[in-house]
C-alpha cells in the first residue's frame, strides 16, 4: 500500500495548467432566423410607433415614449456588443459593461413607470409593453446575427490568407 500524501510541485503545476480553448463559431445563422429577427424588429418598432401616432396623448408624452424606445434599443445593442466582445477576448472595460446594463434596466424601468402613471387603457399599456419588449429582443437577435456573420467571414478570410 503506497499512499501518496503530498503532490510534488511538478505534478501540481501540470494539473493547474489547463489551456483555455477558444470556442470556434463556424455556423452562420440561417436565413430564416435572420429574416425572423429583422421582421420582429420591424414589426415591434413599427407597431410601437403606429400606436404612438394614433394615441390621444400630448406630443411631449409621445416624445417621451419614443425616446424610451430609442434608448432601449441602443442600450440592448450595447449590452450585446459588450457581452460578445468579452466572449471574443476583445477588451471591454467594466465601466462600459456596467453602464450598458444600467441603461438597459433604466429604459425598461422608465417605460414601466411611464405606463403605470399613464391615463391609458390597460390593453394599450400592454400593447406598448409588448411591442417594446419585442423590439428590444429583436434588436439583440439582429445584433447577434450581424456579429456571427462578421466573425465567421473574418475567420474564413484569415484561413484563406494563409
Amino acid at each position: 500500500m503506497n499512499y501518496q500524501t503530498s503532490v510534488s510541485v511538478d505534478e501540481k503545476s501540470k494539473e493547474t495548467k489547463v489551456k483555455k480553448n477558444k470556442k470556434v463559431y463556424d455556423q452562420k445563422p440561417t436565413s430564416a432566423f435572420i429574416g425572423a429577427s429583422w421582421s420582429a424588429l420591424l414589426i415591434g418598432v413599427t407597431s410601437y410607433c403606429i400606436g404612438l401616432w394614433n394615441a390621444e396623448m400630448l406630443l411631449n408624452e409621445k416624445g417621451y415614449y419614443f425616446t424610451i424606445l430609442l434608448f432601449g434599443l441602443f442600450s440592448v445593442i450595447s449590452v450585446q456588443k459588450a457581452v460578445r466582445d468579452k466572449l471574443e477576448d476583445i477588451p471591454v472595460t467594466d465601466i462600459y459593461y456596467s453602464i450598458s446594463w444600467f441603461t438597459t434596466v433604466t429604459s425598461i424601468v422608465l417605460l414601466v413607470i411611464g405606463l403605470w402613471n399613464a391615463d391609458l387603457l390597460l390593453s394599450e399599456k400592454g400593447f406598448y409593453g409588448m411591442s417594446f419588449l419585442l423590439s428590444v429582443f429583436a434588436a439583440i437577435a439582429v445584433q447577434k446575427n450581424t456579429r456571427d456573420i462578421q466573425y465567421i467571414d473574418r475567420s474564413i478570410e484569415d484561413k484563406n490568407s494563409f
